[in-house]
């Protein structure tokens, strides 16, 4: 990315079922859900919303391998989108473990996430 245009940062957390993709996508809606940028589109190369670009950093507590990368670019509506993993993130006890709601044990993952757009 040449230029970034905007920043925003957020938290997701997935209290049962241990899955980093749902945390992670959580965080990108919590960056990105009362935003609005209604300049981006002219600040962008020829006023199109294909040539805009976002990074994600996500900052994972743990089981990267078992991010689906497709499913976080999904939440990222517009554009060209590239993904970049950091060791960051928190587990910690949900405080019991709910077997109808998938859980492997009693964490909860957390993870940050950073939304960077520009071109």
């Amino acid at each position: 990315m040449d230029q970034i245009i905007f920043i925003q940062t957020g938290t997701g957390i997935d209290v049962h079922g241990q899955d980093v993709t749902k945390a992670s996508v959580r965080a990108i809606e919590n960056a990105i859900h009362s935003n609005s940028m209604p300049g981006v589109q002219e600040a962008l190369p020829e006023g199109s919303m294909e040539n805009m670009k976002t990074t994600v950093k996500l900052a994972l507590p743990c089981d990267i391998d078992e991010l689906n990368h497709s499913k976080v670019k999904e939440a990222i509506p517009y554009g060209q989108v590239e993904i970049k993993l950091l060791d960051g993130g928190m587990r910690t006890t949900s405080g019991v473990t709910l077997n109808q709601e998938g859980d492997h044990n009693d964490q909860m993952y957390i993870v940050n996430a950073s939304v960077e757009v520009g071109y």
